[in-house]
């Protein structure tokens, strides 16, 4: 028991610290200029505003569909015990929602960083619908989720919380992929700023690993972004939504 006691305290270090390079109520610009209709997009928020270099998107983190995860009697509560994600079936965790109110910080006008820095524990972007993107890694012990039971706590919507409460997808957001947007529509952006896609291509393709560079994605125009633009995929398989680290340089989170 106390090695159990111990590895959630190290998880709940963890995801502290991977809440990304979070400074407490990271200073907004007070020059707030017209925000891309792009960015408009992200619904989940509660503001969105843009200084000319960093676009700040304000959210509470919390799903706007109906997860076994919120708390029974909440009107977004919802029973849940069948197969999730990869066919498997749901076992629930322990945790609960609990809303973090929280400032997304992205660059404007998102590039190439060649040092790729790599994704932390915790946050790694933003989802349309205010919730945050997690890696393929599961905490605290870093392993693949494919080879953790993690992915057994999915719930309908493929999302779970952490021990602290914050609820975050890993895989494909099937709320936002076949309720909000669609399979290849925007589902939100990492914390580079450069966008993230679903599991599909606007022609109907279904978009494989095979398709994607090392950071699980490519170059090519979408109708969001015309004139072409580097972007992430989803994809059924490992690793997901982000591969070896970011494509470019990735902004904070405060709370």
């Amino acid at each position: 028991m106390k090695k159990l006691a111990v590895t959630k305290f190290i998880f709940f270090v963890l995801t502290l610290i991977g809440i990304s390079s979070c400074k407490k109520n990271d200073n907004i610009n007070p020059i707030s200029l017209e925000v891309p209709d792009v960015y408009k997009k992200i619904y989940g928020a509660e503001s969105i505003t843009n200084d000319g270099t960093w676009i700040y998107i304000k959210t509470k983190c919390l799903p706007d569909h109906k997860s076994v995860y919120y708390i029974p009697g909440d009107s977004l509560y919802e029973p849940f015990s069948g197969i999730t994600f990869g066919g498997i079936q749901f076992r629930r965790n322990p945790n609960t929602i609990i809303g973090y109110s929280s400032i997304f910080k992205i660059p404007l006008k998102p590039a190439l960083n060649n040092l790729h820095a790599a994704t932390p524990l915790g946050p790694i972007g933003i989802a349309l619908n205010g919730v945050p993107f997690f890696n393929q890694y599961a905490g605290p012990t870093g392993q693949p989720l494919k080879n953790e039971a993690e992915i057994e706590s999915f719930d309908k919507y493929y999302g779970h919380p952490t021990e602290i409460g914050m609820y975050h997808y890993h895989v494909e957001p099937i709320f936002l992929t076949t309720m909000k947007s669609t399979k290849y529509g925007l589902m939100g952006f990492l914390l580079d700023g450069f966008p993230v896609y679903g599991p599909m291509e606007e022609n109907g393709t279904i978009v494989n690993n095979s398709n994607l560079d090392a950071f699980h994605g490519h170059i090519h125009a979408t109708a969001d972004f015309p004139n072409g633009i580097y972007h992430y995929h989803f994809t059924s398989e490992a690793p997901y939504l982000n591969g070896s680290g970011f494509y470019g340089t990735p902004g904070t989170i405060s709370y």
